[in-house]
Order: C-alpha cells, then structure tokens, then sequence
C-alpha cells in the first residue's frame, strides 16, 4: 500500500484533467467518470488501515526529498475524505442536474478532494501548503457554483477570508524555514525538540493558530462559514462541513501542533478556550436560524468546537506532564467526534439538499407535512438529528461522553475545567432543542398546499442518505476493543508521541 500513496493525489488530480478534456458536452460521461474517478478512493483508504509507512518521492531521502507519510492520523482522515466524498459524487448524480457545465462541478470536485488526500498525506510543510490552496481555489469555485448573487457574494468573503489564513500559514512556515532551516516535518521536528523557543517561534505557532483556524471555521473566526455553506450546492456543503473544514483545518493544526512545534501548556489552554467559544457562540446562533442550510452552517462551527475542546484538552495535560490516560481519553473523544461529525453532518447537509431538490426552498417556515411525501428523507434526518445532538445509542452521543469523561478526569486535576463539562453538556442539550425544531417543521404539520405534488427524492441521492445513516447508527461499534485498536486508538498514539514522532519518520517508521 506504501508504493500507491501517491494515487491518493494523482486519481483524482487525473480525473479532473480528462473530465475536463472529454466531457464538456457529455453529461453523462462526466458522471460515469467522475464516479469511477472517486470510487477506487475509499476502497484504497480501507486497504490502508492498520498499516503505516513513508513514501519518499522519486527515491530521495528526507529532509532533501519530498515524503508522503501514512500513520494512524492519517489513514483516519483518509478514509473520512474519500469515503464522504464518494457518497457525495454519486449523490451528485442526479442533484446536479439542476445546473448546467456538469463536468466542471466534477473537474473542481475531484481536485478538492486530491488537495484534501495531499494535506493528509504531506510529510513537507511548504507542500502542506500548496495542497492546502488546490483544495481551497477549488471550493472558493464550488460555492460561487450556482452564480447567483448569493453565491457569488458568499464566495467572495470566503475567498477573502481563505486567503488571509493561506497567508497567514505561508508565513508561518517561512518562520519556521528561517528558523529550522527545513521544510520536512520530520527534521524541523528533529530540530525544534533540542532548540530554545525565541519569540520567532512563539509568533510563528500563532500564525499556523490563526491561518488553520479560519480554515477551521472557529471562534472568532468563523464569519465566512454561515454564508459559504447554505449557498454552494448540497454535496458541496457536506464536503465542505463534513471533511474540508477539517483536513485544512483541525487535521493540520493539529498534526502541525503536536508533531512540529510540540505541544506547550499556553497553546492547549487557547485551543481550550477556542473550542468552548466555538461550541457555544455556535449554537446559540443556530437556534435563532430559519435557513434550514444556515442553521446546519452554525452548528459546524458548534460542533468543530467539540473537536477542538478535546485535542486542546489533550494538549494541555500533555505540556503539563499530567497523566497520559487522561490526554489519550481526551484526544480519544475529539478525533472520535471528527470522525462522527463528518458523518452525521454530510448527512444532515444532504437530507437538506433533498427537502430544497424537491420543494425549491429551504425556509423552515415555508415546509411542513413532508414525512408522508418524502419517509426516507425523513427517517434518514431524524437519525442525523439524533446523532449530531448526542441521544444514545447513535454515533454523536459516544464520542460526546468520551470528551465529558475526559473533562471530568481533568477536572480531579485542573478544577477549572469541571466548567468545560457544565458547557459541553448544556450546548448538546440546545443542539437538541433546535433538531427538533427543524423536525417540526420541516417534516411535522400540514403539508402546505403548494407542495402537494413533491416526491421522494431520486435513486442516487437515496444510496447516500442510506448509506451515511447506516454509519451514524453503527459507528458506535468502533469503541469495541478490536475495532478501537485498529481505527481510533492508532490515531491517538500518533498524538501522543509528540515531537519523538520526527525521529520515527525519519527511520522511515
């Protein structure tokens, strides 16, 4: 599996290229191959769990040459990428058709998502970088797909907000070069274990803070998310809150954090904060919302801060020398929650898309009466709804009492932190408050009579809602001891080696 790591990025990066050769007024060929483009990606990303190894490209050893780095980190992330990302394409199938140039929309989808595998994969930070901006260029035209006002201005702020954190980060590592002399992560890691931090690198460590936490959508800044998402097209909005959002952002500041700069006691205790904001500030705001799709923006943004108020967590006792079971309980619950918000999330966005698809709006007001017109749609959201909002036995509620426990733990330690828990649970239980709002009215009620003659939605979008419901209900099955020791728990160890990890990349694992 090591030698087919650069697949990852050169399928799709290929497909887009003959999509946009071959299928410019084939509708159809766009969709047959920007499906056979993504469907060897998530069958390679499952080949890849429980195994990890270095990829050296063209044979040249690091630091000189460029590595692709397969561990337990990333082959989570890998799999979370390209197993949403095909369910989107094929539910693209047949959302799509209400727009014309089909086969851009597939040549701009499938070069996100080989930016998206090259951030995971990278083991170079300028190349971090530079896959970080394909993906990115290529979502800034995905929202603006539509070419609507809206879209357009959405787009707009998001290509300007985008490019300050790419900014940001560029000059983060340009710190760091001048600093370390390197690009390798494994040898700045080398190097920044046995070197005095000066201010250059304190003020470096915010840049990356900064940059990766506008592509990360967090408090406070997260003001592009709530425009982007409910403007760009339905699987486009499930992309971008279920995987992008976090392969820019949380995967990279975290892998960045941990394994380059090393993790300190003040950088944990702002992650912390961060994420509480997030988590709060987010939902809050949800509640509030009438746009069915800007509702579901908010609470990524609430949700994301979950992730973060784990890994920050897990961070913090780590830089303090605190017990490990305790940071691996945290880091635990938060990539657990990643994994679990890019499931139930995509399929929230998706369930959107198929109430919009077939009614033309997405004011909650103005739906009503669906459940008898659209059962599927409706069983497979009421499952999303559940989950994201932490009620057992569903997906959410796991990973979101892993990080209470965690918390709870901390607090023995830290009393400070028993805060953090009060918070975490009273932003789950608005999560569900507002759920249920939008299963009142969106599926409850009288069916308004301008809707009498909706359907369910087609075929393919229906594989996707199914498919993504099915793992809402079963992910909770990877807390089996085989299964954690085999998904989550390799990923955890990832984090927990800290900069010791440089050394192991280096000897090639």
């Amino acid at each position: 599996m090591i030698q087919l790591l650069p697949l990852f990025i050169a399928i799709p990066l290929g497909g887009a290229f003959i999509i946009t050769l071959t299928s410019r007024k084939r509708k159809r060929l766009a969709d047959v191959l920007g499906v056979c483009a993504m469907l060897p990606l998530p069958v390679m990303a499952l080949l890849t769990v429980g195994k990890q190894g270095v990829y050296n490209m063209g044979s040249f050893l690091p630091p000189i040459g460029i590595n692709l780095v397969l561990d337990g980190f990333s082959v989570l992330l890998l799999v979370i990428v390209n197993v949403i990302g095909f369910l989107a394409v094929l539910y693209s199938i047949s959302y799509m058709e209400q727009y014309t140039a089909k086969y851009k929309y597939y040549a701009l989808f499938l070069l996100m998502v080989g930016g998206m595998n090259g951030v995971v994969l990278t083991g170079d930070m300028f190349n971090l970088f530079v896959f970080l901006e394909v993906a990115s260029i290529a979502s800034y035209a995905l929202v603006a797909f539509g070419c609507e006002q809206e879209e357009l201005e959405a787009s707009f702020k998001y290509l300007v907000l985008g490019s300050i954190g790419s900014t940001l980060i560029l000059l983060g590592i340009a710190l760091l070069y001048g600093l370390t002399g390197n690009l390798n992560m494994a040898a700045i890691a080398a190097v920044t274990a046995n070197m005095d931090k000066t201010w250059l690198f304190s003020f470096a460590s915010v840049l990356f803070l900064a940059g990766f936490g506008i592509k990360a959508a967090l408090v406070p800044f997260h003001p592009w998310l709530p425009d982007a998402h409910p403007s760009a097209p339905a699987p486009i909005s499930a992309m971008l809150s279920g995987v992008l959002i976090k392969a820019l952002g949380i995967y990279a500041v975290t892998r960045v954090v941990f394994n380059v700069l090393g993790a300190t006691p003040q950088f944990g205790m702002i992650v912390m904060i961060m994420g509480a904001l997030s988590m709060t500030v987010g939902v809050f705001l949800a509640v509030g919302q009438w746009d069915f799709k800007r509702l579901l923006a908010y609470h990524s943004i609430s949700q994301m801060g979950y992730v973060v108020l784990g890994i920050g967590l897990g961070m913090f006792i780590i830089a303090t020398n605190g017990p490990l079971v305790v940071a691996g309980t945290a880091l635990l619950g938060g990539i657990f929650h990643l994994a679990n918000h890019a499931v139930f999330k995509s399929l929230l966005f998706l369930c959107s898309g198929s109430v919009e698809y077939e009614t033309g709006t997405r004011q909650l007001k103005e739906l009503g009466g669906l459940q008898e017109k659209m059962p599927l749609t409706r069983a497979t959201c009421t499952i999303a709804s559940l989950s994201i909002a932490g009620v057992p036995p569903f997906n959410g509620f796991w990973s979101k009492l892993i990080i209470v426990i965690a918390t709870v733990q901390a607090a023995y330690l830290y009393p400070g932190i028993l805060i953090l828990t009060a918070v975490t649970i009273l932003v789950s239980f608005v999560t569900l408050v507002s759920f249920l709002k939008v299963l009142r009215y969106v599926f409850l009620g009288d069916l308004p009579a301008v809707l009498k003659s909706i359907k369910e939605s087609p075929a393919f979008m229906g594989i996707s809602l199914v498919a993504l419901s099915v793992l809402c209900v079963c992910m909770g099955l990877l807390l089996i001891p085989g299964a954690r020791s085999i998904f989550l728990d390799p990923a955890v160890d990832v984090l927990k080696q800290g900069l010791t990890y440089g050394k192991q990349i280096l000897a090639g694992l």
